[in-house]
């Protein structure tokens, strides 16, 4: 027997069926295929139909000829159904990649097609090649558990709430200065609100009134499921408890930054090196080189968790002013510290990223970043 015939006959043997899914609000559209370079058999199922997902599945083996032991081999892109779907195709045995949309690569030319036939041939494709060994062709979503994901809820929501608490405190300001007043907001606004008045001393008219005590009652509402969640998520028994306290040791690092960096970062991924900590982040530079052009840089990726990226910077910030005799902060000030303020910004961009590793050691390693205080309380 030659060795193309033994090829022949072990690609027999190990038949795959492959299976992309581009998911809609209404349908699920599924491509099928058994090697590269077919077309794929596309199919329709209702969003959400569990039922009519794995009787396609089946549909799919006898229309293409695969074994009905043969595996199954799947993928779809993250987006609003989250990994429930990644869940349950585990459970029935089907081996599913979630792929992170923005790593997939694309036609660079100014108008191409895209539709969802289109782009379920595309993920199909980067499938097939990627069981063949081509495992850099597209970025795969880390799936955490279901007790993992439902701890971030808490943090989010609270990140949510303050946002629209914010909105609605500019919109009062601003009502109240497009008629020349200016009132302190606090507990007490909706008692005053009768007091308040206008650039030429008369109250406020009935309209503008009323909306000011509407807009006040949904802040107040704000306000009090803001505390709601803090207390509840004081009391929290979550596995990321002990590591968050752990953060809220060191100086700068307060409750709210020390819960969205284990919650959302630290509490239930696996980073074996620095450089993957700095990508998730998205706080990696791009260098661009093309022949004889300049090199330059492109600034940061922007890639992996933006919340992580946002308080990252922010706690940058604080670390300077709480950890003046780190070392981290004295790199800042030596490299830093006498340049403009455009290179400050860029600086602390660096920081961010050297803070989040140093941070990731002292979890994972126990390592206390150098010269860095700790909380004497």
């Amino acid at each position: 027997m030659n060795q193309t015939t033994r090829i022949a006959e072990s690609t027999r043997m190990e038949a795959v069926l492959h299976m992309a899914l581009e998911l809609g609000a209404s349908e699920w559209k599924l491509g099928f295929g058994v090697e590269a370079g077919r077309k794929a058999s596309q199919r329709t199922v209702v969003a959400g139909d569990l039922n009519g997902l794995m009787l396609e599945i089946a549909r799919a083996k006898h229309r293409l000829g695969v074994p009905e032991s043969a595996r199954v081999v799947s993928c779809y892109e993250a987006g609003r159904d989250g990994f429930w779907l990644h869940r349950f195709l585990l459970s029935e045995g089907v081996d599913n990649v979630v792929m992170d949309s923005s790593s997939i690569e694309v036609n660079r030319r100014h108008r191409r097609a895209k539709t969802d036939g289109v782009d379920l041939e595309k993920l199909l494709s980067l499938l097939i090649r990627y069981e063949r060994g081509e495992k850099k062709l597209f970025g795969v979503a880390h799936a955490p558990t279901p007790e993992q994901e439902d701890e971030r809820h808490l943090a989010r929501e609270l990140e949510s709430l303050k946002q629209e608490r914010t909105a609605h405190t500019n919109r009062i300001k601003g009502l109240l200065a497009s008629v020349g007043a200016r009132v302190k907001l606090g507990k007490d606004f909706l008692k005053q609100l009768d007091e308040i008045k206008q650039w030429n001393g008369e109250g406020l008219q009935a309209s503008l009134r009323e909306r000011l005590r509407r807009e006040g009652e949904r802040l107040a509402l704000l306000e009090s499921q803001i505390a709601e969640v803090e207390r509840f998520r004081r009391k929290a028994q979550v596995g990321a408890t002990e590591k968050v306290l752990r953060l809220q040791r060191l100086k700068g690092i307060g409750e709210n930054s020390a819960w969205l960096f284990v919650v959302e970062f630290f509490g239930w991924r696996q980073f074996r090196n620095r450089r993957e900590v700095a990508s998730l982040a998205g706080l990696v530079p791009m260098p661009y080189q093309s022949g004889d052009t300049v090199n330059h840089e492109q600034g940061i990726s922007k890639a992996g968790n933006w919340r992580v990226r946002c308080m990252a910077i922010e706690i940058a910030w604080a670390w300077l002013r709480f950890q003046p005799q780190s070392r981290l902060s004295l790199w800042f000030q030596e490299r830093f510290g006498p340049a403009s303020r455009r290179c400050r910004r860029v600086g602390i961009v660096a920081l961010a990223r050297k803070l989040l590793i140093a941070l990731w050691r002292y979890l994972d390693y126990g390592v206390i970043p150098e010269g860095a205080a700790l909380k004497t309380k």
